[in-house]
């Protein structure tokens, strides 16, 4: 039994939720999920579970008091099947409040759909955030059936993005009431703060370069190669720094070497960002596909420039001054970089215009106020995360 599900187990008077994501490796909805739970304490027990068991690094930055275990599911994943159905849906009906997330959690919900009636099952609120590489370049026809069929007893679907919003309301043909935009907040008064010297530890800056940092699990969808040849052209006054772990780690490794970049830093996960993201002159997001990341408010929060791709809502997040850095392919990626490299003046003029529109528009409280109020209404009980 790990250390989590010894220390905790729920209160009678705890509503119990159930959290069933595709992978629990810490990315942006890990990461907002965490953070509720966390700032949440014991107003509610929480249990988590993966299709992928492997995939649980998120759960390093839960605050040990976070009432919290881990249970063993039926698999989440494999061959649609009614005995498997069958048997998630019998693990879901233990459990007061099931939130579900993205795609990697859709058996789940499929399940929740076909037993709900016959088992008295729980409402489910299923989070849509964004799609991995296999659905960057266009959604698939067989996964929007799926999603459609699925998410019909469903008590509500919560996205982040206006374009999320259009994408559930026309191709999985979502009732308008049961979607639910939240954008996501941070605590901005925390990016406000000086970043913490040496906050780093596997950075070796080189003298005289800027830093260009990114934050991103290492999957293909972020595609953080692209990012290494953007960076390349600018490769004798810029220093390219990637915060993050997973699979492509040892490809972005070797399109720096290809490139002739000796100085990259791949800094491995790290939590609480606030204390380093401020180290950065430029944050840059190469992915080719996201939604509303949390990543990029965090980095505006701190008052840095941006270098992006035009993905999701990036453009209508930062600040009107930063949107023509907001760009439509690799080679303009590597012109904006040379850009904001080459004007002092420029960098901080962004950066301060971001951190004002962070601060005016994507706070904390706000999405936190949100997502208590859409739980506690599930449970029909509104206050019971206030």
């Amino acid at each position: 039994m790990d250390d989590f599900a010894s220390r905790w187990s729920p209160r009678a008077d705890q509503p119990r939720f159930l959290h069933v994501h595709g992978s629990f490796s810490l990315g942006g909805k890990e990461a907002r999920a965490v953070r509720l739970m966390n700032l949440w304490g014991d107003r509610a027990h929480h249990s988590i579970v993966s299709a992928a068991p492997h995939l649980m690094s998120a759960r390093d930055a839960l605050d040990p008091a976070t009432p919290v275990d881990f249970p063993d599911p039926p698999p989440l994943a494999g061959k649609p099947s009614l005995g498997r159905f069958k048997a998630i849906a019998e693990f879901l009906a233990q459990y007061d409040l099931i939130l579900s997330y993205n795609w990697g959690a859709m058996d789940a919900v499929m399940a929740h759909r076909i037993h709900a009636r016959s088992l008295a099952l729980p409402p489910l609120i299923h989070h849509e955030d964004g799609f991995n590489a296999d659905e960057a370049g266009g959604l698939k026809p067989q996964r929007n059936l799926y999603r459609r069929l699925a998410l019909r007893r469903a008590h509500a679907l919560v996205v982040p993005s206006i374009r999320l919003e259009g994408i559930a309301r026309t191709v999985w043909r979502q009732p308008p009431a049961k979607v639910h935009l939240i954008r996501n907040g941070i605590d901005t008064a925390r990016y406000a703060q000086p970043p913490v010297p040496g906050a780093i530890p596997a950075l070796n800056r080189t003298p005289g370069k800027l830093l260009v940092g990114t934050l991103a699990g290492l999957r293909p969808v972020k595609n953080i190669p692209r990012l290494v040849r953007a960076v390349a052209p600018h490769r004798d006054r810029l220093q390219l720094v990637v915060v993050g772990e997973g699979p492509e780690r040892d490809a972005i490794l070797a399109e720096a070497s290809a490139h002739e970049i000796d100085d990259l830093c791949m800094a491995g996960f790290m939590h609480e960002p606030w204390r380093f993201i401020g180290l950065f002159d430029i944050f840059a997001l190469s992915s080719d596909s996201e939604q509303f990341p949390i990543s990029l408010i965090e980095a505006m929060a701190a008052g840095l420039p941006i270098a992006s791709m035009d993905v999701g809502d990036v453009a209508n997040m930062v600040a009107p001054e930063n949107r023509a850095f907001v760009v439509p392919d690799d080679a303009a990626l590597a012109s904006a970089l040379g850009a904001l490299s080459a004007d002092e003046v420029l960098r901080r003029r962004l950066g301060e215009a971001n951190r004002f529109r962070a601060r005016r528009d994507f706070t904390e409280d706000a999405m936190v106020d949100a997502y208590a109020r859409l739980y506690g209404e599930a449970l029909s009980s509104p206050r019971i995360l206030r």
